[in-house]
């Protein structure tokens, strides 16, 4: 029952081989490493490798224009009740939906914790304000909306008055 003790040294130097077998071997100590391209060199002040000025740049890009765009749903100036009018504010809102996931993406891919946090109050805002103009039309509220204008009411002609008869 009493097993041979292991002789760990030598298991470990088999692992070494067979990672240096692969190539992937890690640079040793003393050794120089590849070069890195300016493409992904690390960005000053943060980031790891793999985050570049063009892609910071980017995220911000599409961060600030979904909060714009989440601003001028919240100041929205036209009547957005039914017909066409909600139709151009649903499709303002899901347009800042899509912005506020292209910069969640790409703050995520970057490593911008306050852009990607931004990007996602973005997000919950858009979906906030499309809910509040869908769910009453879907029958989810206490109020009933249309998605349709009502027809104006038929008015009937007006007649012109008669000409008075001679005499």
């Amino acid at each position: 029952m009493s097993e041979r003790p292991r002789d760990w040294d030598k298991e470990l130097a088999d692992i070494d081989k067979a990672i240096a077998r692969q190539g992937s071997a890690p640079a040793p100590p003393g050794g120089t490493a590849a070069p890195v391209s300016p493409a992904t060199r690390p960005v000053p002040g943060g980031g790891g490798p793999g985050v570049s000025r063009g892609g910071v740049v980017l995220t911000w890009f599409w961060v600030v224009l979904g909060v714009a765009l989440a601003a001028a749903l919240l100041l929205w100036p036209y009547d957005k009740s039914c017909g066409l009018q909600l139709s151009f504010y649903l499709g303002a809102a899901g347009t800042t939906a899509v912005f506020a996931v292209l910069g969640a993406v790409s703050a995520w891919t970057h490593r911008r914790a306050l852009a990607h946090v931004l990007s996602l109050i973005v997000l919950g805002w858009a979906g906030v304000a499309a809910a509040h103009e869908i769910l009453p039309r879907t029958g989810y509220a206490k109020e009933s909306r249309t998605w349709l204008c009502p027809a104006p009411p038929a008015t009937p002609p007006v007649q012109a008055p008669s000409p008075a008869p001679a005499r």
